[in-house]
């Protein structure tokens, strides 16, 4: 019998700027050398200045060892990005968008003779109208050939991506939440083997309202006058990730660990 060998991938939650990517810099080489983590996976839709992600960024993100790139409603922020996305070969877009858009509904990547499967989704609670992602899950996961897959779900509603760990359970090693910007404490295993958290959280300022600048959100809440959201580029910063423990056989997911740090100074 095959000895089962359990990979350990780390996947950070939503990088918001400048500001999210100086964090990664200086959180990541430490944590590599402590978790020794077989790959590292990042949500990168806001990784551009706050909204969507350009070529020069993705090229930053891989260069901080950031192996694949997950995206998610703020993806086609940057309007050059439709003609762009075939120059970024790790960028996974949401698998719900209709035939025809550009860019990839899933990843394969290969680690120590072992096949990863990444599959991103995006919600419709409160969200933008797209395809059913609950199917688009589905249809994309029966048909690779892996057992060891994760979901990212990027999504607003905590129900949907409960909904969404459920329907898949057995079926996928995870299903990760992401979008909101502010981690769960509700990590937990599912009875057939798929991790899942409703939200991983961010990288970026600690001192924010989900990133972004306050005084912007406050006006908006109290005057309800339209603001333009701007990430905050200053002051302390917020790493959050989850550290997944898969087993490389069966693809059932064996530990899920929340991980949460503040850095005092990013300059």
């Amino acid at each position: 019998m095959q000895k089962s060998k359990l990979l350990k991938i780390l996947f950070v939650g939503d990088i918001i700027g400048k500001l999210g990517r100086q964090v990664c810099r200086l959180v990541l080489p430490d944590l590599k050398a402590e978790l020794e983590p077989d790959l590292i996976i990042a949500n990168g839709e806001n990784s551009a200045h706050g909204y969507g992600i350009t070529e020069i960024v993705y090229k930053e993100l891989l260069a901080m060892g950031i192996e694949a790139i997950t995206m998610g409603n703020h993806v086609w922020d940057k309007k050059d990005l439709a003609k762009n996305i075939n120059k970024m070969p790790l960028v996974v877009r949401p698998a719900n968008y209709p035939p025809g858009v550009p860019g990839q509904d899933h990843l394969i990547i290969e680690k120590s003779g072992v096949k990863i499967g990444i599959i991103n989704v995006s919600g419709r609670t409160f969200m933008p109208a797209l395809d059913c992602p609950f199917r688009a899950a589905e249809r994309v996961t029966s048909s690779l050939k892996t057992n060891l897959i994760l979901v990212d779900m990027h999504a607003e509603a905590t129900s949907e991506k409960c909904a969404l760990a459920w329907f898949l359970n057995g079926k996928v090693s995870a299903v990760l939440g992401t979008h909101t910007h502010v981690m769960t404490a509700d990590e937990r295993i599912l009875p057939q083997g798929t991790a899942f958290i409703s939200d991983i959280g961010m990288v970026g300022a600690f001192e924010s309202i989900i990133g972004m600048g306050k005084e912007q959100i406050l006006k908006r809440f109290l005057t309800q006058m339209p603001e333009r959201f701007e990430p905050m580029d200053h002051g302390p910063g917020l790493f959050n990730a989850v550290l997944l423990k898969i087993d490389a056989i069966s693809g059932q997911a064996k530990e899920i660990k929340r991980i949460y740090k503040v850095v005092e100074s990013t300059a």
